[in-house]
């Protein structure tokens, strides 16, 4: 009787941890954040933008001066944003994804995490220069 007790809490335990490993969150867009120094120009603001995020395993390429497009592939996930800047502030933008069960509004909880920390490694590539 004990055991059975035993197997339905961690039973329960499972469901509670699998249930909150998925759990969605609304798709936070940074919009105008300031860079740590301002850039000298803003081929040196994308280089930065570019360090910081290959630092975290983005991919991150030029769409045209002021206008970076990043991609994360994680095992079977995606994700791509948008990177707008100038030489004092920046933006990212949610642009498309793949497995993080993204419904208009809400994106899986690493989504957020990985945005976060990219908004970090930023923020240390522009103390740099």
């Amino acid at each position: 009787m004990m055991r059975l007790g035993w197997i339905r809490l961690l039973a329960l335990g499972c469901l509670v941890g699998l249930v909150a490993g998925c759990r969605v969150v609304p798709v936070q867009n940074v919009t105008d954040a300031p860079f740590t120094r301002e850039a000298p120009s803003l081929e040196v603001a994308a280089r930065a933008i570019t360090v910081a995020g290959a630092n975290l395993g983005w991919q991150v390429t030029e769409e045209e001066p002021g206008h970076l497009i990043g991609r994360l592939p994680l095992r079977t996930h995606l994700a791509i944003v948008d990177i707008y800047h100038d030489r004092e502030t920046y933006s990212i933008q949610y642009k498309d994804s793949a497995n993080l069960r993204y419904d208009g509004q809400n994106i899986h909880a690493n989504y957020a995490r990985w945005i976060a920390n990219l908004q970090k490694g930023i923020g240390v590539q522009t103390a740099l220069y």
